[in-house]
């Protein structure tokens, strides 16, 4: 376990986050929601918190699997991608030094050339603060959208994920770092002796090279990982630097990081080299009544047709047509999400309700003070469940400013966070949090 904490922001290029309808909360701004300015000025208050990094969580189209039509899902405004994150972390790195931004890349659809090609990028015009959330992709509506009668099954699409890292490492490894001369009196741009091919071949992935772009700072991007089942989290522990996990418990967190440790000792990785992310929905109040009331006050926004329709996004089925959980589990039913339906059931025995219930309800907030939100992160911190935090928004940028003015002192005052950034890139940020 670090000596320090990581955090970590939850994003969407749309209307909200993670919590449903909370833009209708007043003070949500959404004039603003196809403006640089908003994406700059985000970034620049994460990197005035000291958090380790940003990712837009993605998807590849507007999802309807509820009631099979997407009416409720845009028209209740649900966790939707208005834009294309990748034209937007340019942008927020622009404006920031030392804040990692992380994009939702998935590996069944896109060549492993063109990911290394757009990741490569960033990466070096942020001076190697690029992330890259590496998805499989489980619902048939984005491979549709790309060219697919459907997807392949979840082993496979994690065998062709395995392929696409081990491409995209040979690309950005393809260069040396001291590959470019850019001597002008010499005549001599680069060297190339010092950029190779990489020649890749496997069952599923192949590519030639050599990379067009130069070596960066951190030579790939981090890598982060939200798999939950047994192939993914062999996956997670091969690759993963950033795990973003949805325990419904401090004991499911714990189980899941020692899990993931065991993992990767198995195969030779040092566990200190992945960090274990729960994510953590907080309302933070001057005082606990003021906390509670504004809980209440999102609660009382949320719709509950778009509750149940990203339940359905969640778990990858319509679950306006299923009461038993185990219908998700019959062939052909589930494309595989088991994170989202573990949690639920996990949250319907602990609560004493039915499934069918616990998709009707929203994800529980943590509301309190700056004190009782930063004991809970340190309970969990020191007890080993977790080696930090994703934190989605509420309201927009509310959530961020409020946690960055009140939060973080506190976390800092304790000494389970960083005052300021110690290393130039994220991985050195994510090894050393100072």
């Amino acid at each position: 376990m670090s000596s320090k904490m990581h955090l970590v922001a939850y994003l969407k290029a749309g209307p909200s986050a993670s919590y449903p309808s909370t833009w209708r909360h007043p003070a949500a701004t959404l004039d603003d929601l196809f403006e640089g300015e908003r994406w700059e000025s985000l970034a620049r208050t994460m990197e005035a918190a000291r958090f380790d990094a940003c990712f837009f969580a993605d998807g590849l189209g507007i999802p309807d699997l509820y009631k099979d039509s997407y009416d409720d899902y845009l028209g209740r405004g649900g966790q939707l991608s208005l834009m294309d994150p990748m034209a937007l972390l340019p942008l927020m790195a622009r404006v920031t030094k030392h804040l990692g931004l992380g994009a939702t890349l998935s590996t069944s659809f896109m060549p492993a050339y063109m990911i290394a090609r757009y990741l490569g990028t960033l990466d070096l015009l942020s001076k190697g603060r690029a992330a890259w959330n590496v998805v499989t992709t489980a619902r048939d509506f984005e491979a549709q959208n790309c060219g697919h009668d459907g997807l392949p099954p979840k082993d496979q699409r994690y065998d062709m994920a395995d392929e696409v890292m081990e491409a995209c490492d040979a690309l950005w490894n393809g260069w040396d770092e001291d590959a470019l001369v850019l001597d002008k009196a010499g005549g001599v741009f680069a060297d190339p002796a010092k950029v190779r091919y990489a020649h890749y071949k496997g069952k599923y992935v192949s590519v030639r090279g050599p990379l067009s772009i130069p070596r960066s700072p951190q030579v790939r991007p981090a890598i982060m990982q939200a798999g939950s089942s047994p192939r993914g989290r062999e996956f997670a522990a091969r690759w993963g630097e950033m795990l973003f996990a949805t325990p419904a418990t401090k004991a499911d967190a714990l189980a899941f990081r020692t899990d993931i440790h065991a993992r990767m000792a198995a195969i030779g990785r040092d566990p200190a080299e992945c960090k274990v992310l729960p994510s953590m929905t907080v309302v933070v109040g001057e005082t606990e009544s003021i906390a509670r009331e504004k809980a209440a006050y999102l609660e009382s926004l949320v719709d509950p047709e778009l509750v149940i329709a990203s339940s359905s996004w969640s778990v990858v089925a319509d679950l306006s047509k299923i009461e038993n959980p185990d219908a998700l589990d019959k062939p052909g039913s589930n494309q595989g999400v088991a994170g989202h339906r573990d949690r639920m059931m996990q949250v319907a025995k602990d609560k004493g309700i039915t499934f069918a219930e616990a998709v009707r309800r929203p994800r529980a907030l943590v509301a309190g003070t700056p004190k009782m939100i930063a004991d809970l992160m340190e309970d969990w911190f020191t007890s080993g469940a977790c080696d930090g935090f994703i934190l989605p928004p509420t309201v927009f940028p509310a959530t961020f400013e409020e946690f960055g003015r009140m939060v973080v002192p506190e976390l800092q005052r304790r000494g389970l966070f960083r005052r300021e950034y110690a290393g130039r890139t994220l991985r050195e940020n994510l090894r050393n949090p100072g």
